[in-house]
């Protein structure tokens, strides 16, 4: 395969999985708006969503105040803004339509009715009730992405660049989140009585990751506790958007990657190394080490894999 199919198969899948994760956001931030009880539209709400995904600077450059319409306009729908889900559905789009021929009709129709219906979406017509909706709407699209990749692409080189780029993608944007909110999860807070402000953030850092529903299923006798979220979010595989599992998915993939070209290249032993080193961890030691860091060594280390990737495989 060239370089610059890889690149646009491993690109796609980053796109779309970024365009979700910024939608999840989005929902969270929306729902804790709505909530307060001072019916604040400047506070926590918006800058968890803008900080998480790196598009605080950007936003305030642009914006003097914290509004609704404001970061709605920003993150959803500016052309300015390269983390808006607009330009994440557009750069999918451009990278699927590069490599249209070797993707399944399904896979580009997904892509392509979404970016489609996207573009002829009115932002004046998403008024703040709608917008719950609209949010829905791209979730859905996101999943319907991953639903005709995992179930019409072939088991080829082309799925495992694929599968990478999600992945690669996912695992930053957990690790992110975590890193923003990291002093919400160290352990002292637990000793505190779920103060209202650490539930608020506990709350908001599963549901961005779409594990409120699931953390309840894996510690079934045990209230929100910030030792259990951050071991739930980074250790535990069965849990989809930990980092742990996200490692095994990568590892495995690059894995099945050289041995369809036959050859071990740098990127599969970095994949390896760090999928076994979550494997060995326990929270004890993270925390020994500071949650901080850790975060802060492990976006390293998955940028690094990513680099390599590019350069193992010659990215465009």
């Amino acid at each position: 395969m060239l370089g610059r199919t890889a690149s646009s198969l491993f690109w796609m899948s980053r796109y779309h999985e970024r365009a979700q994760n910024i939608t999840r956001l989005l929902e969270v931030a929306y729902r804790g708006a709505i909530m307060s009880h001072s019916g604040q539209e400047h506070g926590t709400h918006w800058t968890f969503a803008l900080a998480n995904t790196g598009s605080e600077a950007g936003y305030r450059e642009k914006y003097d105040e914290l509004q609704l319409r404001h970061v709605m306009s920003y993150m959803i729908f500016s052309k300015d803004n390269p983390t808006s889900i607009r330009s994440c559905l557009e750069l999918a789009r451009n990278n699927a339509r590069a490599v249209r021929t070797g993707i399944t009709a399904e896979l580009w129709e997904a892509i392509n009715t979404t970016w489609i219906e996207f573009a002829e979406a009115n932002p004046q017509s998403i008024t703040q009730d709608k917008l719950p909706d609209f949010l829905a709407w791209v979730n859905q699209r996101a999943h319907l992405f991953r639903g005709a990749l995992l179930n019409t692409i072939l088991r080829d080189d082309g799925y495992f660049f694929s599968q990478l780029g999600n992945f690669v993608e996912r695992a930053d944007n957990t690790a992110r989140i975590l890193d923003t909110q990291y002093w919400a999860l160290l352990p002292d807070n637990d000793i505190v009585d779920d103060g209202a402000m650490e539930r608020y953030h506990w709350s908001a850092i599963l549901r961005a990751l779409g594990g409120r529903r699931s953390y309840r299923f894996a510690y079934p006798n045990s209230r929100l506790k910030a030792h259990n979220i951050a071991e739930f979010l980074i250790l535990r595989t069965e849990m989809p958007r930990s980092l742990a599992h996200c490692y095994d998915w990568i590892a495995e993939t690059a894995e099945d990657l050289a041995q369809f070209y036959g050859s071990r290249e740098p990127s599969l032993d970095l994949a390896a190394d760090l999928s076994r080193e979550l494997s060995e961890k326990q929270m004890r030691e993270i925390y020994q080490m500071g949650l901080h860091d850790f975060l802060n060594d492990f976006i390293g280390k998955n940028n690094a894999f990513a680099r390599q990737l590019s350069e193992d495989y010659n990215f465009a």
